[in-house]
């Protein structure tokens, strides 16, 4: 059977190393990334750019995820200054852009690379702190890059700290709209995800696991884990980077407060309900903490209107809240009862069918 790993016998080290191994492996993933390019669609014939737009989004969204899954879950360094790293991309990518009208891939190009420098700088303490100290230590890295940019007026431009780009142009083509968005953002998540998912098959991955889960016998052993936690922070925060910089093209404008302290706690959060150290656990992270917010209100709001007749404007302050309780709750609910989040119940959906239709 073509979904039973004992009926699949691999004959060359090409083949026993591929990324999916199976033949209905393989036949899902090119499903997935087929349906991924046909998604657009049905949303362009009705002519609905607003959930085009959430789902633009969550693409972003799941770039910078799987960044920070790389530095938190796979390499064990935790990060709250995810959101600083992304600022970092993005007013580098507006500065080009802007200032010296660079083309767009050089502009996403740029923001990666300087992101990667600033994340790799705030990586050098971890080679002698880690867990809270590490996280205090990132924490402030968020507030100096937030600070930085307020003050140094050439990188903000003013006390806004605010820089305005043009839609993005590739070949003569100008996307500049939700619809074509989509396909500019496309391409980079399945360079981000196929990447990471390579990546921790490597020699580099199997390094950065070794790290995490014990670091002073990684180094006995001969890891450089000075080396792997720097490389690590500079994976990441290139990620970042990109992200930051997609989201500065995306929206066409570059300010600070879209990479406040929250952005890094809400990055913490998709990884954490998504799955720790699972790729494709960051990007349903990253579904589940962007769709959240929209369910909330379309049930808070249709309850209070339909059922208690209390219109939306009275509800509005408590809705911000709630949001907030709920996403606390649910990140304790996660680490309570399942810990690797949302990746390990998909895991466990894809073993009952690999066994399908025995017990054992």
């Amino acid at each position: 059977m073509i979904n039973r790993e004992s009926g699949v016998y691999q004959t060359t080290y090409e083949g026993d190393m591929a990324l999916y191994t199976l033949p209905l492996a393989r036949a899902t993933a090119l499903a997935a990334v087929a349906l991924l390019v046909l998604l657009p669609l049905p949303l362009w014939s009705a002519g609905n750019e607003h959930w085009m737009s959430i789902v633009n989004t969550i693409v972003l969204s799941a770039i910078g995820a799987i960044g920070l899954n790389i530095l938190v879950g796979y390499t064990g360094q935790i990060s709250i200054g995810h959101g600083g790293f992304m600022a970092a991309g993005a007013y580098a990518a507006a500065i080009l852009s802007s200032r010296y009208d660079m083309p767009f891939l050089v502009g996403v190009a740029a923001g990666g690379v300087v992101a990667m420098l600033v994340g790799t700088f705030f990586g050098i303490p971890s080679l002698r702190i880690k867990g809270l100290y590490l996280a205090i230590a990132t924490l402030a890295a968020q507030l100096i890059i937030e600070w930085t940019i307020n003050h140094v007026t050439w990188i903000g431009g003013g006390a806004q700290s605010t820089i305005y780009v043009q839609n993005p142009t590739i070949l003569g083509v100008e996307f500049d709209n939700e619809f074509r968005r989509y396909y500019l953002l496309l391409p980079f998540f399945l360079l981000a995800y196929f990447g990471a998912l390579n990546l921790v098959r490597s020699r580099v991955g199997r390094a950065f696991i070794a790290v995490r889960d014990r670091d002073i016998a990684a180094e006995i052993i001969g890891v450089d884990i000075f080396k792997y936690k720097l490389l690590a922070f500079a994976v990441s925060s290139f990620y970042a980077g990109v992200a930051g910089a997609l989201y500065t093209y995306y929206l066409r404008i570059a300010n600070y407060e879209q990479f406040t302290l929250i952005v890094s706690i809400q990055f913490l959060a998709m990884i954490i309900i998504g799955g720790l150290g699972s790729v494709i656990g960051s990007v349903l992270g990253a579904i589940f903490i962007k769709l959240l917010p929209i369910v909330l209100d379309l049930t808070v709001v249709g309850v209070s209107e339909n059922v208690f007749g209390v219109p939306y404007a009275r509800v509005a302050d408590f809705l911000a809240n709630f949001q907030l309780v709920v996403f606390g709750g649910l990140i304790i609910l996660f680490l309570a009862i399942e810990p690797q989040g949302l990746a390990r119940m998909w895991f466990n959906v894809k073993r009952y069918f690999r066994l399908w239709p025995f017990s054992y």
